[in-house]
């Protein structure tokens, strides 16, 4: 198989204003992300030809990005739509070094936006999971649901207390304390986090990411041609995909996920390890989904995850900086998107607030995952 490491670059990124956007629709948020990013990189809509998105959550959408193509002036060569949930803007990078390799297009749109704090007026039918006959008659619905029995095996078989789970809400929050495109910026404590209502036992309200409006986009081209781009571009370095079951009913374990065998992946194709990373954007939409990834990535031993989030240790200038930009607990819900901006922010070195900026970074790992707790993607990025 190619090794396709290096090969593809980020030339531009873009970020739509997060939290809550009631006069915004799920299409206009899409456009947004799409324009910041071609500002950005510096290019006109006519110089893109592909598109890859997901579908919109609220509006089941046949072929959706050959839509939203034409709706930005993008004449696309190739467009598809994925559904991997949570994985899906890691798997649209990675679809988009494929489609690149493979001689199918040379300047790519990853573009993706969300409508779920506020109504999004645009009509249309809800997307099925596909699994609700089976779980929802007993009571099992949403994704706190399936990450709550996660955390609660994980406190069986290691030990993982509810306190340790909240070094990461904290540490979290402390970083889009320092981000202004963040939706929770005040700083919060372990107390505070153990006095928050309960959600889904034993997870409480700050276990839980927010619901979010907003969009974000990156651009992929070739190595060669990125250089030809105004900004420093970032390399994409190695790339990943694991997906162990589809319905909670079937996982054969509910604390080693998807990011194991993804992860590992990503670093065969990288050449590198865990040591290697200067920072980490995990997704996060539970804090129980952080603590198992950071332990299926190889940062610590299974079962040490609730030690190794403490003592500043996940924190900016800590051995590694954990979810620099707030992730989904504190600065948007938007399935990871917002991951990837901020490892390339991160990685182009003068981006984000001075004093949120991981000193000399060079390398950072991005996690995606999806589903219940089933599907998991992986992406490696490298300053070049």
């Amino acid at each position: 198989m190619t090794n396709l490491s290096g090969k593809c670059a980020i030339v531009g990124m873009g970020e739509t204003a997060v939290g809550k956007r009631p006069d915004a629709t799920t299409n206009s948020l899409h456009l947004e992300a799409i324009k910041a990013c071609l500002e950005d990189a510096g290019i006109k809509a006519s110089q893109v030809d592909g598109l890859l998105t997901n579908q919109p959550l609220n509006d089941s959408h046949r072929s959706y990005a050959v839509k939203l193509a034409h709706m930005a002036g993008i004449n696309a060569g190739f467009a598809t739509d994925l559904a991997l949930g949570g994985a899906t803007p890691i798997a649209m990078v990675q679809h988009a070094v494929m489609a690149i390799e493979a001689g199918m297009a040379t300047t790519l749109m990853c573009v993706h936006a969300r409508k779920r704090a506020t109504p999004d007026p645009t009509p249309g039918h809800s997307i099925r999971r596909g699994d609700e006959h089976w779980e929802e008659p007993w009571g099992h619905f949403a994704a706190a649901g399936g990450h709550a029995f996660a955390a609660q095996r994980h406190m069986y078989e290691y030990g993982t207390k509810s306190e340790d789970l909240a070094h990461i809400a904290v540490s979290t929050r402390k970083h889009a304390s320092l981000n202004k495109n963040a939706t929770l910026r005040k700083p919060i404590t372990i107390e505070d986090h153990q006095q928050s209502r309960m959600i889904v036992a034993p997870l409480h309200l700050l276990d839980c990411s927010l619901e979010s409006d907003g969009g974000g986009a990156v651009l992929v081209t070739s190595v060669e041609r990125a250089r030809d781009f105004p900004k420093r571009p970032i390399a994409i370095l190695g790339m990943g995909q694991h997906h162990p079951h589809f319905s909670l009913l079937d996982a054969p374990t509910l604390t080693t996920l998807g990011g194991k065998k993804s992860s590992e992946m990503a670093y065969r194709m990288a050449g590198l390890g865990p040591k290697d990373m200067d920072f980490a954007e995990i997704y996060d939409c539970f804090t129980i989904t952080a603590l198992i990834t950071l332990e299926d990535y190889g940062f610590c031993a299974k079962g040490d995850g609730k030690d190794f989030v403490k003592d500043g240790r996940i924190g900016l200038g800590g051995e590694l900086p954990l979810n620099t930009h707030g992730g989904l607990l504190s600065q948007a819900h938007l399935e990871g998107q917002l991951h990837i901006t901020e490892a390339v922010k991160q990685l182009r070195g003068n981006e984000v607030e001075p004093e949120r900026q991981v000193a000399n970074a060079k390398v950072g790992i991005v996690s995606g995952h999806g589903g219940s707790l089933a599907m998991h993607a992986t992406l490696i990025l490298g300053a070049l």
